[in-house]
């Protein structure tokens, strides 16, 4: 049997920069569902504690497509607990279509800004910025894995979208959202050819899109 390898640890490197020049309110920010054939994109935005002390009550946290479904659920409350705000923004399957997914993953980032209660002073992204959103941002490449603000804002979105999918998938049971989240596996695909798409795919989508 193979070994599960232990996931890269997110740091507070790129957080305690900006704290130490006295930019406390950082909020960490990364999408989910940009690849998925159905359902919308997610994304969250969380401000932690400007304390070192965060990185070791966050221990379990990291990149959510690290851990496993029983970990982001046992995080994703602690997270919020500890967290100083957070919110959750989306864009949906029709926006998705008419705009298409990469505009739509910078609303559903913008969304989640706007929808924060305390206004942050700096945003940290995984590997992206946001046009429209007055704040100083900076990009971080691989985000979600080296950084514990990203990386927990990579959970919060991740166990709300599959929350979503699963609640779609009890509107439209035939085609498997609750087990692929929405994703191109081939049980989704094959469900897709044999009943054809739900309101909720993104018909701009291939294979659903028309050739």
């Amino acid at each position: 049997m193979a070994t599960r390898l232990e996931p890269i640890k997110p740091t507070l490197e790129n957080e305690t920069k900006l704290w130490d020049m006295g930019i406390f309110r950082v909020a960490g920010i990364d999408e989910v569902g940009r690849g998925a054939l159905a359902g919308p994109v997610y994304a969250a935005a969380v401000i932690l504690p400007a304390r070192n002390s965060i990185l070791e009550e966050l221990t379990g946290v990291c990149d959510s497509k690290l851990m496993t479904a029983e970990e982001r659920e046992e995080w994703a409350p602690i997270i919020k607990k500890k967290a100083i705000a957070w919110s959750l923004g989306w864009a949906s399957c029709k926006e998705i279509d008419r705009w298409n997914i990469l505009s739509c993953t910078y609303l559903a980032a913008r969304r989640a800004v706007q929808a924060l209660k305390i206004s942050p002073d700096h945003l940290l992204l995984d590997n992206l910025k946001l046009a429209k959103v007055n704040l100083p941002q900076t990009a971080v490449a691989e985000g979600d894995t080296c950084c514990l603000s990203i990386a927990a804002a990579s959970v919060i979105a991740k166990v709300a979208r599959d929350a979503e999918l699963c609640v779609l998938d009890n509107r439209f049971p035939t085609y498997g959202f609750a087990s692929h989240k929405g994703y191109a596996t081939d049980e989704h695909i094959l469900a897709i050819s044999k009943h054809g798409p739900c309101p909720q795919h993104r018909l701009s989508f291939a294979p659903i899109r028309p050739q």
